[in-house]
């Protein structure tokens, strides 16, 4: 089978990253069928330069086929732009991807360990962690993007052999059935290439213990995976057509740079900025009708309504922002009982203290000095 992509592909090997080789590639799109109507949506979260995905959007029908992609390196990410119909540029665990939302996900993660967050900002990693207790790219990507396949999907998943390890083979049952496991042609990694039907429950009913064992072998090795055949000879894994509604598939951290192509390729964006963005219309500011109590002030503080460049009386210059925070009032009450026991009650009260703090950008000896009032 010619692929149509490959001579677009470009010399991205560095850092790491080895993209899906053509023979692999070839082979996995003749055990992927299409069904015969239907709208299909197909997601690559970690796509590289796009070549992988583009070759299965052009064999399952470029007319009927929306094809999304995340990646994470610049340069890569912004080529697979130029492919596919829809790309981020950005980490997969700052995009928000609609669940059960795509009929076939290729997953070819990066292969490696995670680095270690000794800096304490926050492990959203959850139960990554292989068998020798070092948390692993693969599972990662796994556990973000398993969600947005919808059930009956497909999944493709290409990974080294050794990553396949007990835990991520119980995943794997659980979620899928039709699962079949093939060496790749290209064994630089010694990769494998997994097969799965995404299921919708995990019934009892539907657990499999004959394929749970075959991966539990694979695992040991014990059983040795045969290589994935050129031309695929069994009933077809179909994509399914995808559901209704519109997909979610944003990026919480967008750039000037996407932005802007947002914008150029959906310029309605304009009509709706005030609603995308929640841009409030600017009024000018108006005295209020009496002086402000301690209560409105507090008020006034609290939302943020105190602030600005002000100048007083005498000509001097302050940039002000006010604020409130809670500060808690300690009373100790001693009661003596009828027993001649003395009891001692503490009381704690909240209290909100209204603040101002200024800079003073008056020229002379008090420029820059922060006043604060109470």
């Amino acid at each position: 089978m010619a692929l149509m992509f490959q001579r677009l592909a470009r010399n991205f090997v560095k850092n790491g990253y080895y993209p899906t080789d053509g023979d692999t590639i070839a082979r996995v799109l003749s055990a992927l069928s299409a069904p015969r109507s239907g709208t299909l949506r197909i997601l690559d979260p970690c796509a590289g330069e796009g070549v992988a995905l583009a070759e299965c959007k052009h064999h399952l029908g470029s007319d009927r086929v929306q094809a999304f992609a995340v990646e994470y390196d610049r340069e890569r990410a912004w080529h697979a732009k130029q492919l596919l119909d829809h790309g981020i540029h950005g980490d997969i665990q700052d995009c928000n991807l609609g669940q059960r939302q795509f009929g076939l996900l290729w997953l070819n993660p990066p292969y490696g360990d995670l680095v270690a967050d000794k800096g304490s900002t926050g492990d959203r990693l959850g139960g990554q962690m292989d068998k020798g207790g070092r948390k692993r790219l693969e599972k990662l990507f796994y556990n973000f993007a398993v969600p947005a396949l919808q059930f009956g999907g497909i999944m493709v998943l290409i990974i080294p052999r050794y990553t396949l390890d007990k835990e991520l083979a119980v995943w794997i049952t659980t979620h899928f059935h039709r699962v079949q496991v093939f060496q790749a042609p290209e064994q630089q990694f010694k990769q494998i290439v997994l097969f799965g039907v995404r299921r919708r429950t995990r019934d009892a009913r539907n657990d499999d213990p004959e394929m749970r064992n075959r991966l539990l072998s694979i695992v040991s090795g014990e059983l040795e995976p045969g290589v994935l055949p050129e031309a695929w000879s069994q009933e077809p894994y179909v994509v399914p057509a995808a559901p209704g509604g519109e997909v979610k598939f944003n990026y919480v951290k967008i750039d000037a740079g996407q932005l802007n192509e947002e914008i150029r390729r959906n310029p309605c964006l304009w009509d709706q900025f005030n609603l995308k963005f929640r841009r409030l219309a600017l009024e000018s500011s108006r005295r209020p009708l009496r002086p402000l109590s301690n209560w409105h002030l507090a008020l006034s503080l609290a939302a943020g309504q105190v602030s600005g460049v002000v100048q007083s009386k005498d000509g001097r210059r302050f940039l002000i922002k006010g604020g409130t925070h809670k500060e808690k009032m300690r009373e100790v009450r001693t009661e003596i009982q009828p027993d001649d026991t003395v009891t001692s009650i503490t009381i704690l009260t909240d209290k909100f203290v209204p603040t101002i703090r200024a800079i003073d950008f008056t020229p002379g000896p008090d420029y820059a000095r922060v006043i604060e009032i109470r």
